[in-house]
């Protein structure tokens, strides 16, 4: 493959991984915890970082999207570990879903509040997998992607 098919599957992935993970909560109603946010900023950066890597040539642009692919994975290996009880969670896992409403608000019963998401639970899983264990795994591959696409700069 060359340099440019590989930034394209590199970012489609994270693409791929954040459309999956709004349609789990827009489609699918799992509300993320913190770090399952924090999970996907990275993957953002991906895909921006791709879309200038078609443009630009060089190997400073996958190198990068690579780091972004590993941050990723990284905020995930945090997660699972949390999810696992392995180590604790951050001190913000849980979600404060007051957070900007107001009083009036309470008293408006088409207003939803919805229950604090902790990030030790685990809403889904396949094979085994939590969502955060899947995201380190795909973010792994595509950390190689992108490391092949930096090597054909």
């Amino acid at each position: 493959m060359t340099r440019n098919q590989l930034i394209i599957v590199a970012a489609g992935g994270s693409l791929g991984l954040l459309l999956g993970a709004f349609a789990f909560q827009y489609i699918g109603g799992l509300i993320p915890c913190v770090l399952c946010l924090y999970q996907r900023w990275p993957h953002a950066a991906a895909v921006l970082i791709g879309l200038l890597g078609l443009k630009i040539g060089g190997r400073i642009l996958p190198l990068l999207g690579a780091l972004a692919a590993a941050t990723s994975a990284g905020i995930g290996v945090f997660h699972v570990g949390v999810e696992q009880k392995w180590w604790e969670g951050l001190a913000t896992c849980t979600v404060d879903t007051l957070s900007g409403v107001r009083g009036a608000d309470l008293l408006n019963t088409d207003l939803t509040v919805g229950a604090p998401v902790r990030c030790d639970a685990i809403p889904w899983e396949m094979f085994g997998v939590s969502m955060a264990g899947w995201n380190v795994i795909v973010s792994a591959l595509l950390v190689l992607i992108w490391l092949a696409a930096a090597r054909r700069a």
